[in-house]
């Protein structure tokens, strides 16, 4: 039986390739997509959800979500990674759908509730419209299947820190209630993300393949891949949020290791994802009675682009 998910997403061009991931993947049924800021404004995030599905051609309802961080300032869009439209600047018309009229939160909370420990919440962006839905209803929490997350960092240096990663700065306090609450997390954070180069071979092959879809993301992808190649000397791109995709279809691609993570809500050291594994005790109390969070910490790069390419091929 598929494995039922909401999407929470930012597109952004990684998190198309998520979502294009999840729709053509036979093991998963998309419930729904839930916008938030992030890589662009909520509402460019919410009218991107839109454009793909339709490029897609699947009826999945669209919910926006949050608009700014929970307590911080908002970050400037990151236009220098996805471009200005979140698509690499390749002026791709405007979606014919709308969303739904209620909230990303409500839409969460609704649809957990309709579906009792059967919806796996997949987060592609910062962690509002999970934090937002948690404070609608907290018994949420124990009904759903499991969160898996891209974002945070145990071991490996951040992106937009030494020590921090973007989903998780773009929101530290929403995410450290996400860490916290009574839910399964998985994190899919730097440590294995950066493991993994996606390169223009395999997506000149799905492109071939699948025109339609492929070639979308492939046009998206160059803005994508020029960053990387021009900041890192690399030949490619980080393979970000599909890495969650592939985890809820083969979990068997990971390694994963246990622990309470907190995040670091002020200071130098904001956004932090602070890991401590399972079985360590620490005279300072913030970890005690948080629920274990899986970290993933090993990844099997070849199997893993194998299952992106042939999913979407």
């Amino acid at each position: 039986m598929a494995r039922k998910i909401i999407i929470d997403t930012d597109p952004g061009i990684d998190d198309a390739m998520a979502i294009f991931f999840a729709f053509q993947a036979p093991q998963l049924e998309v419930l729904g997509l839930t916008t938030t800021f992030g890589n662009v404004s909520v509402d460019l995030a919410t009218q991107n959800a839109i454009t793909l599905t339709e490029i897609a051609k699947v009826t999945v309802p669209v919910a926006k979500g949050v608009a700014v961080p929970s307590v911080i300032a908002p970050r400037p869009h990151p236009d220098f990674v996805h471009g200005k439209d979140g698509f690499g600047n390749i002026d791709w018309p405007a979606p014919k759908g709308k969303a739904v009229e209620k909230s990303a939160a409500q839409f969460i909370v609704d649809t957990v509730r309709e579906f009792p420990g059967e919806v796996t919440i997949i987060a592609l962006g910062p962690l509002g419209n999970l934090a937002e839905a948690l404070k609608l209803d907290p018994e949420v929490a124990n009904l759903v299947d499991e969160v898996v997350l891209m974002g945070g960092t145990a071991i490996e240096y951040g992106n937009v820190s030494p020590v921090a990663e973007a989903n998780i700065m773009n929101d530290p306090h929403a995410a450290d209630a996400v860490f916290t609450a009574s839910w399964q997390v998985t994190m899919i954070g730097l440590d294995v993300t950066h493991q993994v180069l996606l390169d223009n071979p395999i997506l000149e092959r799905i492109r071939e393949a699948n025109p339609t879809e492929g070639g979308f993301l492939y046009d998206c992808a160059q803005h994508y891949i020029n960053f990387y190649s021009s900041r890192f000397d690399m030949d490619g791109c980080y393979f970000h949020d599909a890495s969650t995709i592939a985890y809820v279809i083969d979990p068997s691609i990971f390694g994963v290791e246990l622990g309470a993570v907190r995040v670091a809500c002020e200071g130098i050291g904001i956004g932090q994802t602070i890991f401590a594994p399972e079985g360590m005790d620490f005279p300072t109390p913030h970890w005690n009675d948080v629920p274990m969070t899986q970290v993933c910490m090993e990844v099997d790069s070849d199997k893993l682009l194998k299952l992106f390419e042939t999913t979407l091929s």
